[in-house]
């Protein structure tokens, strides 16, 4: 991320490794942190925490807890009572799924942007070790920097936001490295999306195969605690 010192940036803050990862990386380019943690009623909300935990180690100047009922939708494993698939990588769109997430959620931080002047936003969506969301790919993420020009007052005047997605082309392995650079805790983060009842990683549902995977090729010690093995 190029030209964001001393500007306001929005970090889209899951609370997992990804976005942790961002929010480190706008730190290290001298940004001024706004998070925003969408609480949108998941199965493993104990992510919310690890924001919380993200937001304060990184200095943000504000951190927003947003809630948002996506529950009332359903229609994903994480917003209904469907079971976490647990036998391993899909090769299709996987039932967790969630209709539309990243769309609705860049929307909520655009207004928050637009609210706050920031023309910038990160969001930690990766096209290569990922489940196969349709809205992590390129085509998205720049669909939606042009939707944000035609939706918003300031587009309007002529002011371009950003979309910044610097995790798009890194592998799993790359991330885990790059968080280990940046001099951060990845063990703050989390990534399973079917918490055990003592507060583990699962460690068999596509979330956990894919964080282990990433710090086993990376050759770094994976601080994760799993119930399972990976």
């Amino acid at each position: 991320m190029q030209d964001i010192s001393g500007k306001t940036l929005i970090v889209l803050l899951s609370g997992g490794l990804d976005s942790m990862v961002c929010a480190g990386l706008a730190r290290e380019a001298g940004a001024r942190i706004v998070a925003l943690t969408i609480d949108y009623n998941q199965r493993h909300r104990v992510e919310l925490e690890s924001a919380a935990r993200i937001a304060k180690s990184i200095g943000a100047a504000e951190h927003i807890v947003l809630p948002l009922d996506l529950r009332r939708f359903g229609g994903s494993a994480l917003t209904a009572d469907i079971d976490v698939p647990k036998d391993g990588m899909s090769s299709d769109v996987p039932i967790t799924y969630v209709p539309a997430r990243n769309l609705i959620f860049l929307s909520l931080t655009l207004g928050l942007a637009e609210a706050r002047q920031a023309q910038d936003i990160v969001i930690g969506v990766n096209a290569l070790d990922y489940s196969g969301y349709p809205d992590c790919r390129p085509d998205f993420i720049a669909g939606f920097e042009d939707l944000a020009r035609l939706a918003t007052r300031d587009g309007d005047i002529g002011v371009a936001f950003r979309i910044h997605a610097p995790l798009q082309y890194m592998t799993k392995a790359d991330i885990a490295v790059e968080a280990t650079r940046l001099g951060m805790d990845a063990g703050m983060s989390w990534s399973c999306y079917d918490p055990t009842p003592e507060g583990l990683h699962c460690g068999l549902c596509e979330s956990c195969r894919l964080r282990s995977k990433g710090f086993a090729d990376a050759g770094i010690p994976d601080p994760t605690r799993y119930a399972a093995g990976v």
